[in-house]
């Protein structure tokens, strides 16, 4: 799931999590939504999002490098991507900006939430990579030690970056051993965090069952081969390399 920063959390949202796993956050989910849905107006606000929704999609399709080596990669593993059935752009709640629903295989991108090109191609990335571990690793994600590894590993490639982790820090007393450190921590937190988003539990067993799949799930390169850095070109030379491992097209 990607989250907004900055929110109120889910205690504030009365969802029983346990329950919907998070699936409240996209009520267009609910069959009874989508049916009226069909019937709005193609010069509604909510068309409008829609369609601006689908072409960032397909931009990042075609020209983003983590996007383009993700679908290069589901497509090897045998799970080929259609954005027309893979990818749903919906109104979401006010608090998450996308999602990966296991039980549809589909990447939800929230149409009102995720509105820049750029961010569009963020989570669609994030939740791709749900989808790679979905295929490749057959995770369950109603077992909370696989949602962790897959979140583990969504966190590492989108959000935390060794360049943040070099700026959060005084230059002169940093060591490589220091950076990997606030790195891997910023993984943690992030992946407890979005834990707790879609699971009724606290957040010493949250930090519990990160920390036990940690190492294994930090250690996972697939299908990037490399921890991105901030203004460096890591994303192209990860797709440039895609095709020594069958991923991409020289």
């Amino acid at each position: 799931m990607s989250d907004k920063d900055g929110e109120k959390g889910k205690q504030d949202y009365g969802r029983d999590v346990e329950a919907d796993d998070g699936y409240s956050f996209y009520p267009e989910r609910k069959a009874e939504t989508q049916k009226s849905s069909l019937f709005s107006s193609a010069f509604s606000t909510k068309a409008r999002r829609n369609l601006t929704c689908m072409e960032n999609v397909l931009w990042c399709s075609k020209n983003h490098p983590y996007v383009k080596l993700l679908m290069g990669a589901l497509r090897s593993q045998g799970c080929p991507v259609d954005t027309r059935r893979h990818v749903s752009c919906e109104d979401c709640t006010s608090v998450v900006n996308g999602g990966y629903d296991p039980t549809n295989n589909q990447v939800v991108i929230c149409q009102n939430n995720s509105v820049k090109q750029a961010h569009a191609c963020s989570v669609l990335v994030h939740e791709l990579i749900h989808m790679f571990d979905y295929c490749r690793a057959k995770v369950d994600f109603k077992n909370i030690e696989h949602l962790a590894c897959t979140e583990i590993r969504a966190a590492m490639f989108t959000h935390c970056s060794i360049a943040a982790s070099i700026a959060e820090g005084d230059i002169s007393k940093l060591t490589p051993w220091k950076v990997d450190k606030k790195h891997a921590d910023c993984v943690k937190k992030r992946a407890i965090k979005s834990i707790l988003w879609v699971r009724d539990v606290d957040e010493a067993e949250a930090a519990r069952v990160v920390d036990k799949v940690f190492d294994k799930c930090y250690g996972d390169m697939e299908p990037f081969g490399r921890i991105p850095r901030r203004k460096s070109n890591d994303m192209q030379r990860s797709f440039n390399e895609g095709y020594l491992y069958g991923y991409c097209n020289r």
